[in-house]
């Protein structure tokens, strides 16, 4: 199978799950919602066919979407056990064809990249809220490495929405603010990176923390379509940015 058939082939699998697809073990879980506002954020920067350093990759799930988007990757992590674990789960489907490598990185030290050298980073789940000493360092290594005309796309764990999120749990409410932001915060950590905030959304601003509401919407497809194409129009809303448990930005050198 070549390069495009394998790309068409990743895109009907997408097309096949719709937003559903992105929960896993509960499509009806704050996560899943989460989960596709971050796919469609995705979609709005990361140009088709885009050269792609995946920070942070985790198991597969964002690899597999650039792959639906014909983007080659560089699929990196700071754990050797999850870049394996992410071989094991993309080996026999046409996402694979899409990376170009896995390479162990911390996400503090990019140097081994050329300036320019990606048209896109992608920085998904924990890579800059877990930055030990100086988070603007890490962007603007981010920042140099994808050039003027490229884009750093990234999420990190949000401080107020986690805490309304996890409004019983004291103990994930300590834990949440020692690595999380708020958009104000995203807003200074960008301009101190020396870059420019291109736009920001939350990830799950209506749905989290209402399993019951989520589960009566999911049982009539149309109506949790309609309801997830709310949600991403509220979570980019400048009011709604901090009410989620992630807040999504995109940036671009200044």
């Amino acid at each position: 199978m070549d390069h495009s058939a394998a790309v068409g082939a990743v895109s009907r699998h997408f097309d096949r799950l719709g937003g559903l697809g992105w929960g896993r073990a509960d499509p009806a879980s704050s996560g899943c919602v989460s989960l596709e506002v971050h796919r469609r954020f995705l979609r709005r920067f990361v140009p088709r066919g885009a050269r792609v350093l995946q920070v942070g990759a985790g198991t597969d799930r964002f690899t597999t979407e650039l792959a639906a988007r014909g983007c080659r990757v560089v699929v990196t992590d700071a754990s050797s056990a999850r870049l394996t674990a992410h071989e094991r789960r993309l080996r026999a489907t046409p996402a694979e064809r899409s990376v170009l490598r896995r390479e162990v990185l911390d996400a503090t030290d990019v140097s081994r990249y050329a300036d320019g050298e990606f048209d896109v980073v992608l920085t998904y789940g924990g890579p800059l809220s877990q930055v030990c000493g100086c988070p603007a360092g890490a962007l603007r290594g981010l920042l140099r490495v994808v050039g003027p005309d490229g884009v750093v796309v990234a999420s990190v764990l949000s401080l107020l929405g986690a805490w309304r999120h996890q409004l019983p749990d004291a103990d994930a409410q300590r834990k949440a603010a020692e690595h999380s932001y708020r958009w104000s915060d995203v807003v200074a950590l960008v301009d101190e990176a020396g870059g420019r905030l291109v736009d920001g959304s939350a990830s799950n601003w209506a749905s989290a923390g209402d399993p019951d509401s989520l589960a009566h919407l999911a049982a009539d497809r149309d109506r949790w379509r309609v309801f997830l194409d709310r949600e991403v129009a509220a979570c980019a809303e400048p009011g709604a940015r901090d009410g989620g448990t992630r807040i999504l930005f995109a940036a671009r050198q200044a």
